[in-house]
């Protein structure tokens, strides 16, 4: 259908029972739903939100729009989990309720503050010319879980030399201070990142711009993020209006880091080596960050983007969020791996070694539509050599390495129903290494690949036939060594 402007801004509570049980069924008739990953019960999910650990569990929302896979009125999901693996739907947790939110509870982040759970988020409005009028706004979540917005805003006016794109607040704590960042766009056009300070999250105090030593690098920067690993400043953001340069930049908006010497506050400005991509894949976008109670940082992205259909569309849904990861630093450069807690969903392991020389072959025990799949390849003289998942007659998912190009490459041209296809169908990066490891995760209709110990990444979603389940390993002019293990995944 075409979505208007009044059917997309229409409320959950605007819709009956009968019509929400219709989206229901719907989207649960569709082949492409998952079954480890976080996604919405109707609608379409995007960016992660409020990322922390609360009262004994973790807690994720996420913006959602519950009657269409289009981005309508945000709202604030809440989902749960003890263990960063199974996750409880709570419900509806924000909505747009009053005049600071009316046209959407956008994204934020969340931090524990005298025994309550601070809810810190960007409300969008729009006036009657649909101008568009930020404000960055507060609610309070109790232990019982009862979420109360303050009555105003805590940052109601956008600061000269910025225009009305200024969202998404990430808040940390620093000795007695907290801070946040927010996402700008300069009156010149261009991104940029303002940083606040307070003393009770209630009252701040615009300290200024953030210098990170990239003046025009995309016309907006989006959910920032700011933490300390292993005696580096990191920061994350979402730069969009990106030109492709090489095999960077190819999705429709970037999402990455620049990891230097720690913030000065004082001063504004993280020294830093370069930009770095997060995710070399075709859907990752608007990462955000908690530290567990372990000391551990970890990370959820969503697992889409803007402006581009999927195949779910027409089931009424649309997209999900990545598996959690946690993040290292090695070498100057940001490492990802699943959380070791995702080891919980493992089920039947079946193990292969062997050796291929120019061909495609099978092993027994390995097929499936989910499961976990970590090979290393070693001793290869091949040109290319990897495997293809989710193949079947006429569909593959590649992931292969070329040794003289010594790139890893990921090729979804086969993978089934097409999505994003104007942004291409292959992606690559530099990965040079006499040992290549992959350690894959299958689900309905994504993979996620961790490259060498996470030093790259690659996420994507695939929409493949149901039959389409064979694991095909290939070695092409030369040979490989190959170590297999596959673990089932318990539903």
């Amino acid at each position: 259908m075409d979505w208007n402007r009044e059917q997309r801004y229409r409320r959950w509570e605007d819709a009956s029972e009968t019509e929400r049980k219709r989206l229901e069924t719907i989207v649960n008739q569709c082949n492409w739903r998952q079954t480890f990953h976080i996604q919405p019960v109707t609608g379409l999910l995007n960016d992660p939100n409020g990322f922390s650990y609360y009262n004994g569990e973790y807690h994720l929302f996420y913006q959602w729009f519950p009657l269409g896979p289009v981005h309508g009125l945000k709202n604030w999901y809440h989902t749960k989990s003890k263990d960063l693996v199974h996750w409880e739907n709570v419900g509806l947790a924000l909505a747009p309720t009053d005049e600071f939110d009316s046209h959407g509870v956008y994204s934020g982040s969340a931090m524990e503050h005298e025994g309550q759970l601070f809810l810190m988020y960007t409300g969008n409005t729009r006036d009657e010319e649909w101008g568009r009028h930020p404000y960055q706004n507060l609610a309070v979540m109790n232990k019982d879980g009862h979420i109360k917005k303050l009555e105003k805003p805590v940052i109601s006016a956008v600061p000269d030399g910025y225009t009305d794109h200024y969202r998404d607040p990430k808040v940390w704590k620093d000795g007695h201070d907290f801070f946040a960042v927010i996402g700008a766009q300069r009156i010149n056009g261009t991104g940029a990142i303002m940083l606040y300070r307070s003393q009770d999250l209630i009252e701040w105090n615009l300290e200024g711009e953030v210098d990170i030593g990239l003046e025009d690098f995309g016309y907006m920067w989006e959910c920032p993020d700011y933490f300390e690993l292993a005696d580096y400043g990191v920061l994350l953001f979402c730069p969009q209006g990106l030109v492709q340069a090489g095999d960077s930049y190819q999705n429709i908006y970037q999402s990455g880091y620049v990891l230097g010497n720690k913030l000065n506050v004082q001063e504004r400005t993280l020294r830093n080596g370069c930009f770095r991509e997060l995710d070399r894949g075709f859907d990752f976008y608007a990462p955000q960050t908690m530290e567990a109670p372990d000391g551990r940082r970890v990370l959820v992205g969503w697992m889409g983007l803007p402006e581009i259909e999927y195949p779910t569309d027409k089931s009424g849904w649309a997209h999900c969020l990545t598996l959690p990861r946690e993040l290292s630093v090695k070498n100057g450069i940001l490492k990802q791996n699943p959380v070791k807690e995702l080891e919980l969903l493992r089920g039947g392991k079946t193990e292969a070694q062997l050796t291929i020389d120019n061909e495609t072959t099978r092993i027994e025990g390995f097929a499936g539509e989910v499961y976990e799949l970590s090979l290393m390849f070693s001793n290869f003289s091949a040109g290319q050599f990897g495997v293809e998942v989710r193949a079947g007659d006429k569909e593959k998912t590649v992931l292969k390495y070329d040794t003289h190009e010594k790139k890893v490459i990921f090729d979804r041209s086969e993978s089934g129903q097409a999505t994003g296809i104007q942004y291409g169908t292959v992606r690559k990066c530099l990965v040079e290494s006499d040992k290549i490891s992959f350690r894959i995760f299958v689900d309905v209709s994504s993979v996620e690949v961790f490259v060498n110990d996470g030093a790259e990444v690659f996420t994507a979603r695939i929409f493949p036939d149901k039959k389409s389940q064979e694991i095909r390993f290939f070695a092409h002019d030369g040979k490989t060594d190959i170590e297999a293990v596959k673990y089932e995944i318990k539903a």
